[in-house]
C-alpha cells in the first residue's frame, strides 16, 4: 500500500501553537500561511499574497526543505479550480486550492483557519495578539465563508482528497468534518474519510454551482479581483453560494472514529 499524502495547512488562530508539541513529520507537506510561519520551523511552505509587508516573511534565504509560495504560484492553481471570485478571496481557501493543484494530496487537514474572530475578554483574535479579521472584510467574494469552504470540499472530493478540520476551537466557519488531533493521527481511515465525503456530497447541486459559475463568467486571469469588484454583482453571487451551501450535508465527527 502506498504511503498517503497527507498535507497540514495552519493559519494564525489561537491555538496553532499546539503544533509546537505535535510530531510534524506525520504529515507529507506543512503548509503556513501568512505569519503562521513563525509558529515553528517545520513548515515546507509559506503562502501569503502579495500585499503582505516584507518585515513579516522569513529572512532569506530560507532552509532547504522550505519554499515560498506566492501569487506567481498560486493564482496558476487558483485558476484552474475557477478562480478567485467564486473561491473567495482570502488565504485559507487559496492555500487549499493550491495545495490541491500543487502537492496533489489525498487529505488536507486544517488546523488554526477557523476565521472565528473573539478578541475580547482578554483573549486573542490571532496567536501573536490581536489582527486583522482578513475573511471578514466587506469582499463581494466572501459573502458566506460556509459557501466558499463547502465549495473547496467538492474540489478536494473530485480528486479522492479527503478535507478535515483537526481544530480545536469550538466554533468554525470552515463547514470540513470535525476530527480531534489524536484521533486523526491514531484511528483515522482514509477510505472511510472518503466514503463519508463521497455519501454527503449532492453531486447535482455541484454541478448545478459550477453551471452557474461558467454562466456568470466571472473570472479575472491575473488573480486581482479587486481591480473590478465593481462590475461583480452580489447577488448573482449569492444566489451560486446558496447551492454551495446545499452541495454538502453536515458529517458528523462520530462517523470517523
Amino acid at each position: 500500500m502506498r504511503d498517503l499524502n497527507i498535507v497540514l495547512i495552519f493559519g494564525s488562530a489561537p491555538d496553532v501553537t499546539a503544533i509546537k508539541q505535535w510530531d510534524l513529520s506525520f504529515f507529507s507537506s506543512c503548509v503556513a500561511i501568512n505569519n503562521a510561519w513563525k509558529v515553528t520551523p517545520d513548515w515546507n511552505y509559506l503562502i501569503f499574497p502579495e500585499d503582505f509587508p516584507l518585515e513579516r516573511r522569513p529572512q532569506l534565504p530560507v532552509e532547504s526543505h522550505q519554499q515560498l509560495i506566492t501569487a506567481n504560484e498560486f493564482v496558476l492553481h487558483q485558476n484552474s479550480f475557477g478562480g478567485f471570485v467564486y473561491a473567495g478571496g482570502t488565504m485559507a481557501f487559496t492555500a487549499g486550492y493550491w495545495a490541491l493543484g500543487a502537492l496533489k494530496p489525498d487529505i488536507i487537514a486544517y488546523v488554526g483557519c477557523d476565521m472565528v474572530y473573539a478578541a475580547e475578554n482578554g483573549k486573542t483574535s490571532h496567536f501573536y495578539g490581536s489582527g486583522n479579521a482578513d475573511p471578514l472584510r466587506n469582499d463581494v467574494t466572501l459573502q458566506s465563508l460556509e459557501a466558499k469552504s463547502n465549495r473547496l470540499m467538492a474540489f478536494a472530493n473530485r480528486q479522492n482528497c479527503a478535507i478535515l478540520n483537526i481544530s480545536s476551537l469550538p466554533e468554525s466557519r470552515l463547514t470540513f468534518p470535525r476530527l480531534r488531533k489524536s484521533d486523526f493521527q491514531q484511528t483515522f481511515n482514509h477510505e472511510r474519510l472518503l466514503a463519508n465525503q463521497n455519501h454527503a456530497v449532492n453531486p447535482h447541486k455541484v454541478g448545478m454551482a459550477l453551471a452557474a459559475e461558467r454562466n456568470l463568467g466571472y473570472f479575472v486571469p491575473s488573480g486581482r479581483y479587486w481591480e473590478t469588484m465593481k462590475s461583480f454583482d452580489p447577488d448573482k453571487l449569492r444566489k451560486i453560494d446558496d447551492i454551495w451551501i446545499d452541495s454538502f450535508k453536515q458529517i458528523e465527527f462520530s462517523q470517523f472514529i
